[in-house]
């Protein structure tokens, strides 16, 4: 079946096939690792994730390259202002390295909590400075860069085109074009490659241009081009690195190499809180943590990002997210039911499900519809061992874990209410039953009767 992804350099969905028979070269934007990643970067990843699994769902192997960023990422898209790992750094009076290790492992304990796979390479700027040094080497031999006394700074003026994926005109921003910082700058959107550090920088390596560190775009174009050669398949991210990093990227690659890096860019979309933008400052910057917290399983977050595409922004609400924690204990109840059933489910009908998830998630990674097809299983009137290894294999994509049992904590208060109602009802004092039935379902808790005796579940 084939696969349709929607590529943000053509504004289309395109059918993918990598460039090499059946392994997908992709690279992925990490994090800035000098705070904690909030539940909307935590939604590109889920993304991400979900590329990743569809994509070997589809029998694709993956060479998946992301990168941690550990310097060279400015308070300012305008290169200004200090690195943020610096910055960070002297607020909380440790050295950078350890904020970049503090934050690396609370960024790989979310991944873990989400269900989300580590790709398969995973490089550090800072381990990588040679390279980087190289690639900015080159820029300035084939005439893209040059040398300011505070920076290298890359010539947009030398490109045919600047913005490809953004669609912005150079030519109609001049007029409002941002304040030059360094007026030895060419042009406003001439951007820093390489910028000369002052005596008392924290972070700074020797180079051609003397101490000084690198800029944010040139990690990732030198460790892309390390790991995965000039030109590779997929390059992913979330939407507000569209107009700034990522542009620079490809300005860079063409500048070094004459190509566009990757043949599809995919990018995520915005998470909001309540209807609004997410800020520190507003008190709703989420973690993973505050959703555990709470008492929910972070997989039910996750559960949340499947019911809108990931190009369209989605609302979070506390409520949404109780919802679907109860949705992700029905998706588990649901499953159990099918395992432990022994009823006859034709070949035709496991086969029609099966079609119709691939076809969803193949229809650029369409998880509501996949989502749709997921519940119809769930619901099958005939409970068969064939539908639940059928939902085993939709999780290989969902990554909900479908097959893990839930564990409630009942009070005893209510087991003993239990009790008394099988008694009642041995008794057939009906009566008696429903209403600590009743009783039973005021207090949160339900009560199920199967043929060995009865199941108590929280709702």
């Amino acid at each position: 079946m084939d696969l349709y992804l929607y590529n943000t350099l053509t504004k289309k969905k395109e059918k993918f096939e990598p460039q090499e028979g059946k392994q997908v070269r992709m690279y992925s934007c990490g994090p800035t690792v000098y705070k904690d990643a909030t539940i909307g970067n935590m939604r590109t990843n889920i993304f991400q994730d979900v590329l990743r699994r569809v994509l070997k769902y589809n029998g694709y192997t993956l060479k998946h390259v992301m990168n941690i960023t550990d310097v060279g990422h400015l308070v300012s898209d305008g290169d200004e202002g200090e690195d943020k790992m610096i910055k960070s750094a002297k607020e909380m009076k440790k050295t950078p390295l350890q904020i970049a290790e503090h934050y690396t492992k609370l960024f790989f304990d979310d991944l873990e909590k989400l269900n989300i796979e580590t790709p398969e390479i995973v490089c550090k700027a800072t381990d990588h400075i040679p390279e980087m040094i190289e690639y900015v080497k080159k820029l300035i031999e084939n005439g893209y860069a040059y040398e300011t006394s505070t920076a290298i700074y890359f010539d947009v003026s030398k490109l045919e085109r600047y913005g490809v994926l953004s669609g912005i005109d150079l030519q109609s921003q001049k007029a409002g074009a941002r304040v030059e910082v360094d007026n030895e700058k060419r042009n406003p959107y001439d951007f820093a490659l390489w910028i000369k550090a002052p005596e008392n920088h924290l972070m700074k390596w020797d180079s051609p241009w003397g101490l000084s560190y690198p800029g944010w775009h040139i990690e990732c174009s030198a460790m892309g081009k390390k790991y995965l050669g000039e030109t590779f398949d997929i390059h992913t991210g979330g939407i507000d690195l569209i107009p700034t990093h990522h542009e620079n990227e490809i300005a860079q690659s063409i500048g070094a190499c004459g190509k566009n890096p990757a043949r599809f860019w995919m990018h995520g979309e915005f998470l909001l809180i309540n209807g609004g933008r997410m800020g520190k400052s507003l008190g709703n910057a989420y973690l993973i943590k505050d959703i555990e917290q709470r008492g929910y399983e972070p997989l039910a977050y996750r559960l949340f990002n499947y019911s809108c595409s990931y190009r369209v922004k989605i609302n979070f609400t506390w409520e949404v997210i109780e919802a679907n924690a109860k949705a992700l204990i029905k998706l588990r109840e649901g499953y159990q039911k099918h395992l432990n059933g022994n009823e006859d489910v034709s070949d035709d009908i496991v086969s029609e499900f099966e079609e119709k998830f691939h076809k969803a998630i193949n229809d650029d990674l369409n998880m509501p519809i996949a989502m749709s097809v997921v519940w119809d299983v769930i619901k099958y009137k005939n409970k068969s061992k064939k539908l639940a290894e059928l939902l085993k294999k939709f999780d290989t994509v969902l990554a909900l874990k479908i097959d893990k049992k839930e564990e409630v904590d009942i009070p005893k208060e209510i087991i003993e209410l239990a009790e008394q109602r099988s008694l009642a009802r041995q008794n057939k004092d009906w009566n008696e039953s429903d209403k600590i039935r009743d009783d039973i379902l005021s207090k949160g808790y339900e009560i199920v009767d199967t043929k060995d005796g009865y199941e108590i579940k929280k709702i």
